[in-house]
């Protein structure tokens, strides 16, 4: 019951205090699943101070990527999806002021073969990751780029490329950017200590 009744009251202050904000300037496409979560996010932001938020984590998501079939019709409009969502999300930020304290960042369970299986790619290792914020000192890769050639030095079968970067890195250096210190680093990334460093530079 208890939390029955903190969900219903949670959900009443979210309705409440997105009623009460402007509505934005910037245009999200609404025939887009992600951009349409990123406006909700983006409008949480600007209802931070009504909502009491002094820190915010959102999720959102994008399914598809999945590509064993169909790869070559789907995966140019997954990626424009992706590609429209997230400029329409930083410019959003820049309309509320915010965008030096907003950092949007992509994941995935796993990367995909260089390897067809006829119509499509399968489940592989390595993969690249967008990274975007006023705070991201960005237009540049980060980490070593891998030889992109099957049966090249770092294909470990099927063209699955071996990483060079780990996602203990990728993940300890947005947790120092949100104020952890180096010093409780490995009690928040129990595997940094594996790695050559805890801080890949782009934020």
């Amino acid at each position: 019951t208890h939390v029955v009744r903190r969900s219903v009251d949670t959900q009443t202050k979210v309705a409440s205090s997105l009623a009460g904000q402007p509505a934005l300037k910037t245009h999200f496409d609404k025939t887009n699943p992600l951009a349409k979560q990123l406006e909700i996010v983006a409008r949480l932001i600007g209802a931070r101070a009504l909502l009491g938020a002094k820190r915010q984590v959102f999720l959102v998501s994008l399914n598809g990527f999945d590509t064993h079939d169909n790869l070559l019709d789907n995966h140019p409009t997954l990626l424009a999806k992706v590609a429209n969502a997230m400029r329409s999300f930083y410019d959003a930020t820049v309309e509320l002021g915010v965008a030096k304290n907003v950092t949007t960042f992509t994941a995935s369970d796993f990367g995909r073969t260089l390897v067809s299986n006829g119509d499509g790619s399968d489940h592989g290792w390595g993969s690249h990751h967008f990274v975007m914020g006023g705070a991201v000192k960005g237009q540049q890769f980060y980490g070593t780029a891998p030889a992109i050639a099957v049966n090249g030095p770092d294909d470990v079968g099927q063209g699955r490329l071996l990483p060079t970067t780990s996602v203990d890195q990728y993940a300890a250096t947005f947790a120092s950017w949100m104020g952890i210190p180096s010093s409780e680093m490995a009690w928040v990334m129990p595997n940094i200590g594996n790695f050559s460093g805890s801080h890949l530079g782009f934020v």
